[in-house]
């Protein structure tokens, strides 16, 4: 059975002619791109490597990965979403191999290809979180790293990710984030032990109200990405 919630899928479908546009549902997406991104190229150059991104939508990171000199794999199982993508690439001129597949999926053919895996704001959309981090480990390759971004399960995470976020600010769709599958950074670490990944570095994301800007912090109370890595023996 597949790893796949059909609900997440369908919301993501309903959108994904919007993929695109900054100012749509997906500005916070294109906002807080330039951090990940950034983050990660920090954490290793990307020119040159094999990357494959997990859970990649309309393309958004893939492609800044892709500008950074990437070699860039990227799967989803919303087929809207990687239609957008696929038709973005015809204007960008890029070179990303797009397919639809679940982590799994991919995993079972390609293990150990990857020099960078990168599973961003995917894991608390999808049932068994713990076996998408078990299929990046095994896609990745020893020395590798495999890095997550998510949003942590807690009262203040409540108050901004999903009341303030989806309901005042109106930053997402009313929706997007189920409570119950929000993921504390000690669950993410469980899981990613009990497959053979070490932690590297983690961080937290803010959003300044007046500013309107996202920012890197050391909180990690609300979203936050973490740097894995797979060891060489």
């Amino acid at each position: 059975m597949e790893n796949v919630d059909n609900l997440e899928i369908s919301k993501f479908e309903a959108l994904a002619s919007r993929w695109w546009d900054p100012e749509s549902e997906f500005k916070p997406l294109h906002d807080i791109n330039p951090l990940r991104v950034n983050y990660i190229s920090q954490k290793i150059n990307l020119a040159e490597k094999q990357v494959l991104d997990i859970g990649c939508g309309g393309g958004i990171l893939a492609e800044a990965m892709a500008h950074h000199g990437a070699k860039v794999t990227a799967i989803d199982k919303a087929e809207a979403s990687l239609s957008v993508a696929k038709l973005h690439l015809l204007e960008s001129k890029l070179d990303i191999s797009y397919i639809d597949s679940t982590a799994e999926e991919f995993a079972a053919d390609k293990p150990e290809q990857f020099d960078v895996v990168t599973c961003l704001e995917m894991l608390e959309h999808v049932p068994d979180p713990a076996s998408v981090v078990a299929a990046c480990q095994r896609m990745v390759k020893p020395g590798g790293l495999v890095f997550f971004s998510t949003i942590n399960r807690n009262p203040k995470s409540y108050l901004f990710a999903i009341v303030g976020a989806e309901y005042i600010l109106n930053l997402l769709p009313r929706g997007t984030h189920d409570y119950a599958k929000l993921i504390k950074p000690s669950e993410l670490a469980a899981w990613a032990r009990d497959s053979d990944l070490e932690l590297q570095d983690q961080i937290g994301m803010g959003y300044n109200l007046f500013t309107k800007r996202y920012f890197l912090q050391q909180n990690l109370d609300v979203n936050y990405l973490a740097c894995y890595q797979k060891p060489t023996a």
